[in-house]
């Protein structure tokens, strides 16, 4: 994977075999890309790497990231929920997102024509990092699989590395675990999560 901005604009990500091809995803967008990384620029932002795409920041907070897909190109703004999108244009990056937080674009010449629009949400992002702004905690009800709880109630250091996570860290073992179509198979997902839990890591994380 890429770990200089340089190359995602030049070559792409470096996260499949497409990278540094014709195929790859970044050759279609270029153009947009290219723009996005200059609002980007204008808005003051660093530039940096990050999940080998560019990363934007404002001192040591993360506020955008930029990304090629097949179907389209985005902008994604992280801690998006005090985002106040009066433009009605930010949608969520997937059914698990709580809030909208992504702008697509589906064609090159869009950036160019929202460039006023994506200037102002950057320089919003980019006033709450510098104030300090977080978006608010959000009690979350998570509905715990019957093999998770059990397999809790069994072992008390399992459940004392759980309950240690951060919420996210829980949800994405809720999530991964509710995805299993048997009991069978969520059991074994719980063994094989043992360890990353006791870690104090997600269900995605290495």
């Amino acid at each position: 994977m890429i770990t200089d901005a340089e190359d995602f604009f030049s070559k792409g990500c470096g996260r499949c075999a497409r990278f540094a091809t014709p195929d790859c995803s970044t050759r279609q967008w270029i153009e947009g890309l290219v723009a996005l990384r200059g609002l980007c620029r204008e808005a003051g932002l660093a530039e940096t790497v990050k999940w080998a795409h560019p990363c934007y920041m404002q001192g040591d907070r993360n506020i955008a990231l930029i990304a090629a897909f097949r179907g389209d190109f985005r902008l994604s703004f992280f801690n998006a929920a005090p985002m106040k999108d009066p433009e009605g244009i930010l949608v969520k990056q997937g059914p698990n997102t709580r809030h909208p937080g992504v702008i697509k674009f589906t064609e090159n010449a869009q950036v160019l024509a929202m460039k006023p629009v994506i200037a102002a949400y950057l320089a919003e992002a980019k006033g709450y990092a510098s104030a300090g702004v977080l978006p608010p905690k959000e009690a979350v009800e998570l509905d715990l699989p019957k093999e998770l709880v059990d397999a809790m109630d069994s072992d008390p250091e399992l459940a004392e590395g759980f309950l240690a996570l951060t919420p996210g860290r829980q949800r994405s073992y809720v999530l991964n675990l509710n995805s299993a179509k048997t009991p069978t198979t969520r059991i074994a997902r719980i063994g094989k999560f043992r360890n990353k839990i006791l870690s104090g890591k997600g269900a995605n994380e290495r």
